[in-house]
C-alpha cells in the first residue's frame, strides 16, 4: 500500500483539530462555515439523525472561530479560499463549547451533576479570567462561583455569565455551540424526571441565548427539534436547520460523490454497490446523503479484511427504543400494513410533526411515524405536499434493524405462548411435514412480514431462518445449531434432541428457502437437493442420531410448503 494510501481513518473521533493534525482521512465540510456567516442567524438549530457528523462539524466551527485559531488547519479546505471571509471571522471571537451528549442519569440530581460537570469544565479553560486586568473584583467572584459551580442559580446563569466575562476580557462578543442539546431530554423522559430537566435547560437557554448582550451567535445541535413552548420559550425566530431544509443539507452525511472518493482513495471502488445498498438512501434538503459513521467502519473493515460483510454499524452504537416501543404501539391493522408496505420496499404517506416534546413523542402511533423520520429510520421520497411526506426505509441496514425488531417484538409475545411452540416442536418430531407447514404458516400470518423486493432473495431467506431458529430456541431440551458445519457445508439448522427410547437420539436437518412467486416445488426441490449432495446429514449420523429428518421449506410472502424426508 502507497504512503498516500496509509491516511488513517477517522474511526470514533470528533476532534476536527485531531483529525488534521494527526493525518486522518477528511471529508470537506468547512463551506458550513460560509453558508452560516451568509445566511445569518442569532440562534441556529441542526437537527439530524445520530452519527451523522454533527459533532465534528460543531469541532470544526470551534477550531475556525476561536481566538487563537491554528490557520494551518484549514490550509487546502474550501472554506480557505474564501481570503475575505477568512480575514475577518477566522480565530476572532471567544468560544464556548459544551455537549450535553453524555448529560444522563437514573434520577434529576445525577443527571443535573453531570450538567454542572460540562458547564463547569467548560468555565476552566478560560482560568486567564481569574487574572484579568478588564474585570473587576465582582467580575472575579463570579467566575470563581462558576469554577464552583454549586448552586441551581449558577448552572441556570452559567453560559450568559460566562460570556459576559468573556466579552469583556476580549472586547468581542461570543459563540455559544451546544452539541446534542436535547439528549439531557430524551434521558429524562426514559427515566421519570422531564419536568425538572426541561425547566432547567429552558433556564440556561433563556438567559444564554434570548436575554444575553453578549452573544454574537450560537449554534445548537440535536437529534428532534423540541417545540419552541418546551426549551426555546420567548427566544426570538430560532433558525431552524432540519432534515428537511434544503440550506446546508450537504454538510451533514456524505453525498455520493466524496463516498466514491473515499472508496477510490483506499482502493475499494468496486464495493460501491454494497456501500450505497447498505447505507445510503437519507434525503436531507435536496440532497442524497450517506450515514458517514457506517461508511466509515465499513471502509475501515475493509481495510483490515478485504472480504469484510457489510455490518449494523448503527445499530451497535445506539438502542433502537423507538422502532421497539412503535411496534408495540402498532395494533391496529391499518398500522401493521403501512410496516408490510415498508418492509416491502413502498412509501407510505405521512403527515409529519416537527415540532414535538419528547414528553410527547409517544403518545400516540401519529407522533412516533414523525419521530422515525426525524430520527433517520425512515426518510424522504419526493417532495413534501405540506406536513405530508413519503416515508420510506432508507436501506439495508435499517431495514435489518426493523427485521430484527419485528422478530424480537413476535419472540415476546410467543415466549408466553408455550402450546404452538409445543405443536410446531411435536410435528418436526413425529415426520409431520404437512403439520409443520400448518404451524409456521399459522407463525408467518402473526408476524408483520418482511417481503421486500428490493433486497436480494438471500436476505429474505434469513428473516425466516431467523424467525424459524427463534421459534425452535424455546425448546430448551433440543440442542439448534444455525449455519454448522455438516459434510461438504453448512446447513441452516441442526436440531439434536434429547435421548428417547434405546438411548437414542433423533436427529433433524432443516433448509430453508426463499420462492420468488407462489410456485415453491422449485424451491422445495432445491432444498431437498442441497441437503443430499452437501451431506448434510453427516454430523447428525456420526453421532449417532437415528432416525435423521430431513426438511425443507420454501416460503413466499406469508405462505410456506414443508417436505420431509427419513433417513433410518
Amino acid at each position: 500500500m502507497s504512503a498516500e494510501l496509509k491516511i488513517k481513518l477517522p474511526v470514533g473521533i470528533e476532534s476536527f483539530e485531531e483529525i488534521r493534525t494527526e493525518g486522518f482521512y477528511y471529508i470537506d465540510k468547512t463551506n458550513l462555515i460560509r453558508d452560516l456567516l451568509e445566511g445569518w442567524g442569532k440562534v441556529n438549530l441542526f437537527t439530524r439523525p445520530r452519527r451523522f457528523g454533527k459533532s465534528l462539524n460543531m469541532s470544526m466551527l470551534k477550531s475556525f472561530f476561536e481566538i487563537g485559531a491554528k490557520k494551518e488547519l484549514f490550509d487546502g479546505l474550501a472554506i480557505s479560499g474564501e481570503h475575505a471571509l477568512c480575514e475577518r471571522y477566522m480565530g476572532k471571537f471567544p468560544v464556548i463549547s459544551v455537549t450535553f451528549k453524555g448529560i444522563e442519569g437514573a434520577d434529576f440530581q445525577t443527571a443535573k451533576g453531570m450538567l454542572r460537570y460540562e458547564l463547569k469544565r467548560e468555565a476552566e479553560r478560560y482560568q486567564l479570567l481569574a487574572d484579568s486586568d478588564r474585570l473587576t473584583e465582582t467580575d472575579k467572584r463570579n467566575y470563581f462561583e462558576l469554577l464552583r459551580m454549586e448552586t441551581q442559580e449558577t448552572v441556570m446563569v452559567s453560559l450568559a455569565l460566562l460570556s459576559r466575562l468573556l466579552y469583556k476580557h476580549f472586547g468581542k462578543k461570543t459563540l455559544i455551540l451546544i452539541d446534542e442539546y436535547d439528549v439531557p431530554l430524551a434521558k429524562a423522559q426514559q427515566s421519570g424526571y422531564y419536568e425538572e430537566m426541561a425547566s432547567l435547560i429552558r433556564s440556561i437557554f433563556e438567559q444564554a441565548l434570548k436575554t444575553n448582550d453578549s452573544l454574537y451567535f450560537a449554534v445548537l445541535t440535536g437529534c428532534l427539534r423540541v417545540s419552541k413552548e418546551s426549551i426555546f420559550t420567548g427566544l426570538n425566530n430560532p433558525k431552524i436547520f432540519s432534515i428537511a431544509d434544503v440550506r446546508c443539507d450537504e454538510y451533514f452525511g456524505f453525498t455520493d460523490h466524496e463516498v466514491r472518493r473515499l472508496l477510490d482513495h483506499y482502493g475499494f471502488p468496486e464495493q460501491y454497490g454494497t456501500v450505497k445498498d447498505w447505507y445510503d438512501g437519507y434525503h436531507f434538503g435536496n440532497s442524497d446523503v450517506y450515514c458517514p459513521w457506517d461508511v466509515i467502519c465499513y471502509v475501515d473493515d475493509l481495510c483490515q479484511n478485504p472480504e469484510a460483510c457489510p455490518q449494523e454499524y448503527w445499530m451497535n452504537t445506539s438502542g433502537n427504543d423507538i422502532i421497539h416501543t412503535f411496534l408495540s404501539k402498532a395494533k391496529p391493522a391499518t398500522v401493521k400494513r403501512q410496516i408490510e408496505r415498508l418492509m416491502d420496499g413502498e412509501a407510505v404517506t405521512m403527515t409529519i410533526q416537527d415540532k414535538l416534546t419528547y414528553k410527547e413523542m409517544y403518545d400516540s402511533i401519529e407522533n412516533m411515524w414523525s419521530v422515525l423520520f426525524m430520527t433517520g429510520y425512515l426518510t424522504q421520497r419526493g417532495k413534501a405536499q405540506g406536513r405530508k411526506r413519503q416515508l420510506i426505509i432508507p436501506n439495508t441496514e435499517i431495514r435489518n434493524i426493523f427485521s430484527e425488531q419485528i422478530l424480537e417484538q413476535f419472540f415476546e409475545n410467543e415466549r408466553q405462548d408455550g402450546k404452538n411452540i409445543d405443536i410446531l416442536c411435536s410435528a418436526l418430531e413425529s415426520g409431520n411435514p404437512e403439520g409443520v407447514e400448518t404451524q409456521f404458516s399459522y407463525y408467518l400470518n402473526q408476524i408483520i412480514s418482511i417481503r421486500d423486493t428490493a433486497v436480494q432473495k438471500k436476505d429474505k431467506e434469513n428473516f425466516y431462518h431467523g424467525m424459524l431458529l427463534g421459534l425452535l430456541g424455546f425448546k430448551e431440551s433440543w440442542n439448534v445449531s444455525s449455519n454448522r458445519e455438516s459434510g461438504d457445508g453448512f446447513a441452516d439448522i441442526i436440531i439434536e434432541t434429547e435421548y428417547g427410547p434405546g438411548s437414542t437420539r433423533l436427529g433433524i436437518v432443516i433448509e430453508l428457502k426463499y420462492s420468488e412467486s407462489e410456485k415453491m416445488d422449485a424451491a422445495i426441490g432445491e432444498a431437498m437437493k442441497q441437503m443430499e449432495e452437501k451431506n448434510y446429514t453427516a454430523l447428525l449420523q456420526a453421532k449417532g442420531c437415528k432416525p435423521v429428518l430431513k426438511y425443507g421449506i420454501a416460503c413466499h410472502k406469508k405462505k410456506c410448503r414443508v417436505v420431509m424426508q427419513e433417513l433410518l
